[in-house]
């Protein structure tokens, strides 16, 4: 089974902790449409005529997209592609965009799940993110969503400067009283050269708390897990039925075709990705050329990124994988790097998987870098 990939790479406005590829201007959008088609068309036998099980709209906002260009996509996918009988297809959303009439087209488009990105019901939260929707639409989206879809995720971002446990555990609450089946939660990062940085740097913004970040994330996993949601990757918890089939493809390291500006694939053995500029990449796609680059993977490179994957989520770093996919060397290694995790008691082993225990969750990535091989 394999997955696409569309990059949508248009917002209304920049939020302040984002270092996405998108533009603001929405001048070249249906030229944009146009090249998506034709990359799709281009790129077609690079999945070899396996099934497409989750397609996935991504950005940048692709509720900014209308029915119209939403189906041209859509037409040539399922005209091109070998599409399995119940695929999910996913399209992230912005609460403002959701009005009745959207969710109406939505509903009556191939769109089966939504990933609606709120970040929090308060209003100082908002701001200071600069998101383009305020704290009464994010409620009132969620209900219109819940009236016309089932399968709905919602992201909210902890850690924020200002954010105390309880507002916290409130935003947590108001998803939990709206019955929604599937939560992605991210800790508020700085990314350089945004402008979350700049204003940080210069005394507009506190920084961001280490160790109020870490408070927020054990409310959040308490509380989820209290609730009836599966902790199944770090940042995601899914009531059963309800994981993400195209986060999950991506963690278990399945083939997928990335389509659009800055967008990336994956086949096994190499990651391609496009250059990140709206206008480069349709003047590309225009003459039938490919604007992407290429890196070929070591088997330590894979080692590595299984290694950083799995240990993530609920599947764990299975050891007998790992010696028939990378060697017995890469097993040896893992067991030698490991002994003062398990010391430590960050990692714990059953049935020859290793797991990341709940002391050391917060900590997986750093955990992951420790058993990385390094040539």
């Amino acid at each position: 089974m394999s997955g696409i990939y569309i990059h949508i790479p248009f917002c209304k406005q920049a939020c302040h902790y984002c270092d996405f590829h998108f533009s603001t201007s929405l001048k070249k959008k249906s030229e944009l449409v146009s090249a998506l088609q034709r990359e799709l068309i281009l790129r077609k036998n690079e999945l070899l005529n396996e099934p497409i099980q989750t397609i996935y709209f991504g950005g940048g906002t692709p509720s900014l997209l209308n029915l119209e260009e939403l189906n041209a996509i859509f037409e040539t996918i399922y005209t091109e592609f070998n599409i399995s009988e119940n695929p999910e297809i996913t399209l992230e959303a912005n609460p403002d965009d959701l009005s009745e009439e959207k969710l109406n087209e939505l509903a009556n488009s191939k769109i089966n799940r939504l990933s609606i990105g709120v970040q929090s019901f308060f209003e100082e939260d908002l701001k200071l993110m600069n998101r383009a929707h305020n704290a009464e639409e994010a409620l009132k989206s969620i209900k219109l969503a819940r009236s016309k879809f089932d399968n709905i995720s919602v992201d909210l971002i902890y850690g924020i400067p200002g954010m105390s446990n309880e507002r916290w555990l409130e935003n947590i609450q108001i998803l939990l009283d709206l019955d929604i089946p599937h939560i992605s939660s991210y800790a508020l990062t700085v990314e350089p050269n945004t402008a979350l940085q700049k204003f940080i740097e210069k005394g507009k913004v506190k920084p961001v708390d280490d160790a109020a970040a870490a408070k927020h994330f054990e409310i959040l996993r308490t509380t989820l897990k209290n609730a009836g949601f599966e902790h199944y990757e770090f940042s995601n918890y899914g009531k059963p039925g309800y994981f993400s089939q195209n986060n999950t493809a991506y963690w278990l390291g399945k083939p997928y075709l990335g389509i659009g500006p800055s967008a990336h694939s994956y086949d096994g053995n190499c990651r391609k990705w496009n250059i990140a500029n709206n206008t480069l990449y349709i003047k590309a796609i225009e003459k039938s050329e490919l604007p992407l680059e290429i890196e070929e993977l070591s088997i330590t490179d894979r080692y590595n990124e299984y290694i950083m994957t799995r240990l993530r989520t609920h599947f764990g770093v299975d050891l007998e994988e790992i010696e028939t996919k990378f060697g017995e060397k890469y097993v040896k290694y893992l067991k030698e790097q490991s002994v003062i995790l398990f010391q430590k008691e960050l990692l714990k082993i059953e049935n020859d998987v290793m797991h990341i225990t709940e002391k050391g969750t917060f900590l997986s990535d750093g955990i992951a870098a420790d058993l990385f091989y390094i040539d």
